[in-house]
């Protein structure tokens, strides 16, 4: 079993995640801003549960816009000669809106929550990966830079951009026996706290010049439920349970991309297209050994 630190395990999949791999025998380090303080209702719930449970789960502060906070988790974890094998790159938010109506600045932030702490984090936690020789990153990335939605501009930017975030970085760190992971959920309109807590454009001038577009945002979840087959249960632990289905595969063995989407919407047709024409690409550059993870001890 691994030892794991999992980003945004407050709520939703981060949540999901943590229970159901603790469930499952890991070691696992939930994180989440304030811990004692705003969150300290939803930190409780997970140490209640590994009370009850006998599971070996701990609540640990980190904010993924702070480097100093993404160190210090590390360190948390790391502390006594304590290893840590895999990393869940999980934090998240949604803004919901036109994307002429956001600022720059908004825009911005949202990329700084999305992607930039993926790479803080990464920071804080590759030199130890690095000296072990091993280790897993594993990002919760997204469908929607395939199927690209209207309305949901600036978190289609965002994820996109973590998603090749993780994809050039796993270029480099597989030298170094760090393989990548990256879990691709498809639209969930329940169970999480996107939509509920979706962030809105300041630009409210700029929106009313959109008003002719307001019916169609306003049926936006509607829409995206739409999508489900008749009769599906689109409960979002279906990832959860297949990020602890990947991670009890062996080292080395486990997949780069998982889709898990019950929408049908053709990603993972589309992500083996371009798989196959990054990785023509990367070879016919003859740096064919940078797909390849390199094993180390």
């Amino acid at each position: 079993m691994s030892t794991v630190l999992i980003t945004g395990a407050a709520t939703g999949i981060g949540n999901l995640t943590a229970k159901a791999l603790a469930r499952a025998g890991h070691r696992v380090f939930a994180t989440m801003r304030d811990p004692e303080g705003r969150n300290a209702p939803r930190a409780r719930e997970l140490r209640d549960l590994a009370t009850a449970e006998g599971a070996d789960l701990r609540v640990v502060e980190l904010d993924v816009t702070s480097q100093e906070s993404a160190d210090a988790a590390v360190r948390a974890v790391t502390a006594d000669g304590g290893e840590l094998d895999v990393v869940v790159h999980n934090a998240g938010h949604l803004l919901v809106g036109y994307v002429e109506a956001f600022t720059a600045e908004e825009i911005a932030r949202l990329i700084d929550v999305n992607t930039l702490g993926v790479q803080r984090l990464n920071r804080a936690v590759l030199p130890y990966l690095r000296g072990r020789g091993r280790g897993t990153l594993l990002y919760v990335g997204s469908t929607i830079p395939v199927t690209t939605p209207p309305f949901l501009g600036p978190y289609v930017v965002s994820k996109a951009a973590m998603d090749s975030l993780a994809l050039v970085t796993s270029y480099e760190v597989s030298q170094f026996g760090i393989e990548t992971v990256i879990v691709m959920p498809g639209a969930f309109t329940q169970g999480t706290d996107h939509f509920p807590k979706a962030g809105r454009a300041s630009g409210t001038a700029v929106a009313e010049a959109y008003a002719a577009l307001d019916p169609l945002v306003a049926r936006n979840e509607a829409a995206t439920e739409s999508l489900f087959p008749p009769g599906t249960d689109a409960d979002p632990v279906v990832v959860a349970e297949e990020i602890a289905r990947i991670l009890a595969l062996p080292y080395g063995e486990r997949p780069f991309r998982s889709v898990v989407d019950l929408t049908d919407s053709k990603v993972e047709e589309a992500s083996a297209a371009v798989t196959e024409a990054r990785t023509d690409f990367v070879r016919r550059m003859g740096f064919g050994e940078v797909l390849e993870l390199r094993h180390h001890g």
